[in-house]
């Protein structure tokens, strides 16, 4: 078989450009590791049913007591729940006396709606 030699290169050559030019589009690896982390806090129904909860809430934001009544969750579940969530950014709490109000973080939300954009 008779093979030219630009038919050679590109042969040759060709994983290694494709190869480079692939790993320009790859995400940082602290950044995908960040974002995973979200993702992951999100991926629970619970969680994924809180974050709603509080995102339509009236006053866009909602106290432990009012999220426990409305899932039939215990406290300690639900605090569990919010606390991974607020780690990951989703979510702001501020303690008013002896309740805690949880609302959504606009940049963490954000940041969740970015994810399959540049992912893909």
């Amino acid at each position: 078989m008779n093979v030219s030699a630009r038919e050679t290169e590109f042969a040759v050559g060709a994983p290694e450009a494709s190869t480079s030019s692939l790993a320009r589009l790859l995400i940082d690896r602290d950044e995908a590791e960040r974002l995973a982390a979200v993702l992951k806090a999100i991926a629970d129904p619970t969680r994924l049913q809180l974050l709603r909860v509080i995102a339509r809430a009236p006053a866009g934001e909602a106290c432990v007591a009012d999220l426990t009544d409305c899932l039939g969750l215990r406290q300690p579940t639900v605090s569990h729940h919010l606390k991974v969530m607020t780690e990951a950014g989703l979510l702001t709490r501020e303690r008013r006396g002896t309740w805690v109000w949880y609302a959504v973080d606009g940049g963490g939300l954000n940041r969740v709606r970015d994810i399959l954009p540049r992912a893909v």
